[in-house]
């Protein structure tokens, strides 16, 4: 599970880029119930702000500016040192897009590639450590990475942020599927997991990885119902996933992915 009590290995935060950030702002408001907060006021030309559930810091949304990206969620995991982390990325065979910088007293961030390709990042916390609120309807339950190299991505990630991997076998014959644990922490812990896909499987990012958060929500098929009333599109789903709850894959107004899920027990 994911929690607000952050150590190094950990999701501690998630943000959005997007190419029109009112859009956007109304989209996820819809789905997922957030309130948006923009930075520097309400505007037309505003760049990005906040999102936020019933008071409490969710995730971030930001104006997509760099050329030729598609729209995306970029997860951050904690660290204790991104430039030790970055020299570790490299090490390991990873590209740097971003190098270590310091974004005010809050934290330094970096962004990277795996060597497969899948963007990711990590935030060294300052005075911010991250979201506020998690693991409750309407915010990150889960993180997940569709690669196309799964031992690789094993290696790089267990290198480079000291993850620890168990696999397990899909039901119906649906491949392997590896959960991923901060290294230190109990498995009760797990964050997240790693699934091998063809490179035909990818095609919203062009045949390469990427990660996705997975959202939790109260009710499944109501959110599915708001994606599409408010134009984004489903993938899969919904469906029943043994042991883990109801599900959705979903694409937001300007091609963004994310997993909707009314978790089993819920």
């Amino acid at each position: 599970m994911i929690t607000t009590d952050l150590t190094p290995g950990v999701p501690c935060w998630i943000d959005l880029g997007a190419p029109e950030v009112r859009t956007a702002a109304d989209f996820y408001g819809a789905v997922l119930g957030w309130e948006y907060e923009p930075m520097g006021g309400e505007g037309e030309d505003s760049q990005g702000g906040m999102f936020k559930k019933d008071g409490r810091t969710v995730a971030g949304l930001g104006r997509l500016t760099e050329e030729g990206a598609r729209s995306a969620w970029m997860i951050y995991f904690d660290v204790a040192d991104a430039d030790a982390t970055t020299e570790a990325v490299r090490r390991a065979g990873g590209t740097v897009r971003v190098e270590p910088r310091d974004l005010g007293e809050w934290g330094r961030m970096a962004q990277y590639s795996d060597p497969q390709g899948g963007q990711f990042a990590v935030w060294q916390p300052g005075s911010e450590a991250g979201f506020e609120l998690v693991e409750e309807p309407g915010s990150l339950s889960w993180t997940e990475l569709y690669t196309t190299d799964a031992r690789a991505a094993k290696e790089f990630y267990g290198e480079v942020l000291g993850w620890r991997f168990g696999d397990m076998e899909m039901p119906g014959g649906g491949g392997t599927y590896t959960l991923i644990t901060p290294e230190g922490l109990p498995e009760e812990r797990m964050q997240g997991g790693l699934m091998e896909v063809r490179e035909q499987d990818l095609s919203l990012a062009d045949g390469h990885p990427y990660w996705h958060p997975v959202f939790a929500v109260a009710d499944c098929d109501a959110a599915v119902a708001e994606v599409t009333g408010h134009g984004g599109s489903v993938q899969t789903g919904p469906v029943e996933a043994e042991g883990v709850g109801r599900l959705a894959v979903c694409v937001d107004p300007a091609n963004a992915d994310f997993v909707v899920l009314r978790p089993t027990g819920n």
